[in-house]
Order: structure tokens, then sequence, then C-alpha cells
């Protein structure tokens, strides 16, 4: 029998009012069930939003540092258990352990970051236009917010949600993706360990249509974060937009790396397939398009197929160099695609099937590059959310920015060259929330903004840094006269 997790409401732990439960398998072993969870009602969610918008003023109005000291402590409790965090994250979603460890890592960062900022949330002082006067700022919670997270980084994401909100004086409820709930889980319960006061935070699992739903539709939420696909996060923000709440969505990408000839070969290829195998692909961040020079495309090519050919592929506990998708679905999807991009004219030089021999009982597709791609094939414009690059070949460097541009995503992008008006240019131009020079498409710092252009977020607020803070306020303007 596997374990059942039970929601978080108003301090407490607790079964769905619909008695129903979900589980939740190992994609590496689909017969070790990590855990079962509630398939939450709406009703369920109603009574977590009552919870939260009851202990509104008592935590808005403890002080900041104090906030912050909450925050420290769940941080603290989180890094005691980090072993056993990242097992279970490995198990739930499908990471290497590497990639688990580096993760809950970060966690543990995002939430010592903010435990720190809740101390600089004072707003500041501007000079007036006259004597006897003092004319400053104040930053405000916004009250009771919603956050909807995803499956493929189930800690992280929760944790640069959770933290900011917090620490600015918000109240919550979190659904945390159906695929792998746990890790939020977890978070609360370092939460309620530190201290957290009865309602402040509340946790509800369970599917987008009984819980996410009302967390963008109800009246007593205002504000609703979200980080997703493209396709539900429109949705969210359409529903969100009809009585004015504040939204933010990071939704899909179809992210570039540019390769051009004055680019060191191995360094390329590494920085190439790092970003478009690590996590399995399944990173919003991920490199999907390698746009390369004619010059060096076939050199390029035969390289990056052979580090593409020499990934141990493996169970994420064992920690081989890429884990499985995170459910037969995505697994479906990803081959779909393979299957798009051949009848597209493309060539699949390596990969594009699961892996012969049957060794492992789990989700496992092989790395695949894809050769012979133009920019009007769908597997050069969608997002597929696998260990899929399509390499498409250009002939300069004005070719390769538009191709680059050539998507309705704009999230991560990089230039790989030692030609520094290359790299000015590129940054500069490229419709891109992150751009980079010489660094791969994925890997962010907790401290600066996160967000897409165009289709891959709402382009209202960012994520992240200071910006996190400022997406959880509202700024109040005092004119003081004596």
């Amino acid at each position: 029998m596997s374990t059942v997790y039970a929601n978080y409401i108003d301090g407490q732990w607790n079964e769905s009012q619909s008695g129903d439960t979900f589980e939740v398998q190992n994609p590496a072993d689909t017969d070790d069930i990590v855990g079962a969870y509630q398939s939450s009602t709406q009703e369920d969610v109603e009574t977590a939003i009552d919870a939260a918008v009851d202990a509104q003023d008592e935590w808005a109005n403890m002080p900041g540092p104090s906030r912050g000291q909450v925050l420290k402590k769940a941080g603290n409790h989180l890094d005691a258990r980090k072993d056993e965090a990242t097992e279970t994250l490995v198990r739930e979603e499908g990471k290497t352990r590497s990639e688990a460890a580096g993760e809950v890592q970060r966690a543990i960062d995002i939430f010592a970051y903010y435990a720190e900022k809740a101390r600089d949330l004072g707003g500041t002082s501007k000079a007036p236009s006259a004597p006897g006067k003092q004319l400053h700022t104040k930053p405000e919670p916004l009250g009771t917010v919603g956050l909807i997270t995803p499956w493929n980084y189930p800690i992280a994401i929760p944790a640069w949600k959770l933290a900011p909100a917090l620490a600015t004086g918000n109240t919550l409820v979190i659904k945390p993706a159906s695929e792998a709930p746990n890790m939020t889980r977890i978070i609360f319960e370092c939460l309620d360990e530190a201290g957290l006061p009865d309602g402040v935070a509340n946790f509800v699992t369970g599917s987008g249509s009984e819980v996410g739903a009302p967390l963008a539709s109800n009246d007593d939420i205002d504000a609703v974060s979200f980080t997703g696909s493209t396709e539900v996060g429109t949705t969210v923000a359409q529903t969100a937009a009809d009585d004015l709440k504040r939204v933010q969505c990071e939704m899909g990408g179809k992210n570039p790396t540019v390769v051009m000839p004055s680019a060191d070969i191995d360094e390329a290829v590494d920085i190439v397939g790092v970003g478009a195998f690590g996590t399995t692909g399944q990173s919003c961040t991920a490199c999907s398009r390698a746009i390369v020079h004619e010059d060096i495309a076939d050199e390029f090519v035969d390289a990056l197929t052979d580090y593409a050919k020499s990934i141990e592929i493996g169970p994420g506990l064992e920690d081989p160099d890429m884990g499985p998708h995170v459910s037969q679905s995505e697994l479906e999807s990803t081959l779909e695609y393979v299957d798009v991009a051949r009848e597209d004219g493309a060539t699949v030089a390596t990969g594009g099937s699961e892996p012969d021999g049957g060794e492992y009982d789990g989700y496992f597709v092989e790395p695949t590059v894809v050769t012979d791609v133009e920019s009007e094939m769908r597997i050069a414009q969608e997002e597929v959310f696998g260990p899929v690059l399509a390499v498409i070949t250009v002939g300069d460097f004005e070719e390769a920015l538009e191709v680059a541009n050539d998507v309705e995503y704009g999230l991560s992008a990089s230039i790989v060259t030692q030609d520094i008006t290359e790299a000015n240019r590129f940054v500069e131009d490229v419709e891109a929330g992150v751009a980079k020079a010489n660094e791969k498409t994925t890997g962010l710092e907790l401290h600066v903004p996160f967000g897409g252009y165009k289709n891959s977020s709402t382009n209202t607020y960012r994520e992240q840094g200071d910006a996190g803070l400022d997406f959880f306020t509202s700024t109040k303007t005092i004119y003081m006269n004596y």
C-alpha cells in the first residue's frame, strides 16, 4: 500500500471532501508507487482560500524580519532533509540524482535569499518639492494569492513563488502539478515546523479544472502566478483578467543557441548538448534549436551526434547522464514529434526511439538530433519538451538572428562566438527575456529577474530577485506634511 498524503489547509493536514485520491508512480520504474494524493474538489479550494483570507491581517502586520525568520527556519529544515528530498524528487519526477540535488539546493537558497530580503521592504524616500514635507513609498501585500506550479521543477519553482509571496506579507493557496506534488508537500512540512501561522499558506492537490481554475476565478484571490504551458497559461491569464486580478504567467519556449565560425567546436557542443539533453529536455529554457553557421555545420553535427550517443540513460537514482520522461504521455508526445520531423523532410541523425533492450520499465527515450531542418518545419516551431534538438544551418550572422527570432516564443537564447560584436548584437537584438553569450540556455541565477517575451509570458511581471517581490506587492506613495 502506498502512503496517502493529505492537503494542508488552515494549519492542518486534511483529506479532501471528495474522499478520492490519485497515485503517482516512479517514471523510471512504473511498479514503484511514490504516493497517493488528494483528488480535491472546488469546495476544498474554497475552504483553503477562506483560511488564507482570514489569516491575511495577522501575517501582513507581522514585521518583515519576523516573516523572514519563518522563511529562514523553513529553509534550514529543508536543508536538514536534503538527502531525503533529493531521493523523493528523483523517484517522483525522474531527474538524475545530481540534477535533483542541485534543484533541492536551489530551493534552500531561495528561502535563505528571501528571508533576508524581507528586511528590505521599507520602501524608498524621495526629496519633496517644498520644505516641511516628507515623500516616501511603502510596499504593501496584495492580499491572498493563488500559485499554480508545474512538474518539471517541482521544488524550485514552488519555492520561488512561495518565498517572495510570504516574505511580502501575502497569504496563499498553491496547487502543484499532479505528476509531482510531493516536493511542495515537503516544503509545507518545513513551513509548518518553522512556525508558520495557521491559514497563511495552504496546499491543495488535484486536477486543473477542480483546483487550478478556482484559483484564477475566485473573487477572494487578488493575484495569480502560473508556470506551465502556453495554452493553459493563456486561459489562466484571461480568466484572472475578468476581475482585474494581477497575473503573472511564465509559459513555453523554443530556445535557440547560435553557433558561429569563431566558436570552439568542443565548447559549443557541450553548451548545446547540456542545454538540450539535461533534465531530459524537460525545461522551458531547454535548447531545442541549434542554429549553426554553414562553415562549421558538418563538424558540429558530427561532434554533437557523438555527444548524444555517449549519453548514459537510466533511472535517476543510479545518477546517469539522463533520466526518463515524467510520464507516458510526455514520452509519446516526444516520439510523435520525431515522426513529424521525418514526415516534414528532416533527418534523424541519432536517437528518436525508446532505448533497445528493455532493461528498465520506465518512460525512457534516446537523446535525439534532427538535421536538415528548415525554420518553418513544426520541429523548429513547436515546443517538444523532450531531449530533441533541431539543427538549422545558416549562411551568416544576420540569417542566424532572423531564424532565432522566427518563432512565437521568446524565453531563453544564447550564442557561442569569440566575436564580441556578434555577442553584443545577439544579446541586444534577440527576442528573448533571457539572452546569453557563451553559455547554455538553461540555468538561472536566483537574484535576477526571469521571464519571457512573446508567447512565453504574459509580459506583465517577472519572477525571482527583486522582481519577485514587486509582483506580490502594491506601492503606496505617501505625502507627509508637517
